[in-house]
């Protein structure tokens, strides 16, 4: 499974489903974003059985970024039963989003 790209719409119609929605928070650019680009689109198809992974452009949704408090790029935040769970600034590695998926999703040590 790829990482989608989401708007606004889609954006709140993925918060209504019952998988977990893992969103970077992300702008074209930023340099970062793109080089953890790969790891992300990893993750994507690692976990994507057991959550949605997806992308929001700031410069396409700011006033979504707004309200998600977004402050810096790239921000990961991970959506359960429609409200943020958690969240990870700058990610340094594929590593470290596993660890932090870890964390916070039930069942998933060792994934």
């Amino acid at each position: 499974m790829k990482a989608m790209d989401l708007d606004l719409r889609q954006f709140q119609s993925q918060l209504e489903q019952d998988k977990p929605l893992l969103v970077e928070y992300w702008a074209p650019w930023c340099g970062y974003c793109r080089r953890l680009g790969p790891a992300y689109e990893q993750v994507a198809q690692q976990y994507g059985d057991d959550l949605t992974v997806a992308r929001i452009d700031i410069d396409q949704e700011p006033a979504l970024a707004d309200r998600e408090g977004i402050d810096l790029v790239p921000t990961l935040i991970l959506y359960q039963n429609g409200k943020a769970a958690g969240n990870l600034v700058a990610p340094m590695s594929k590593a470290a989003i596993d660890g932090f998926l870890q964390a916070h999703l039930p069942g998933k040590e060792g994934v």
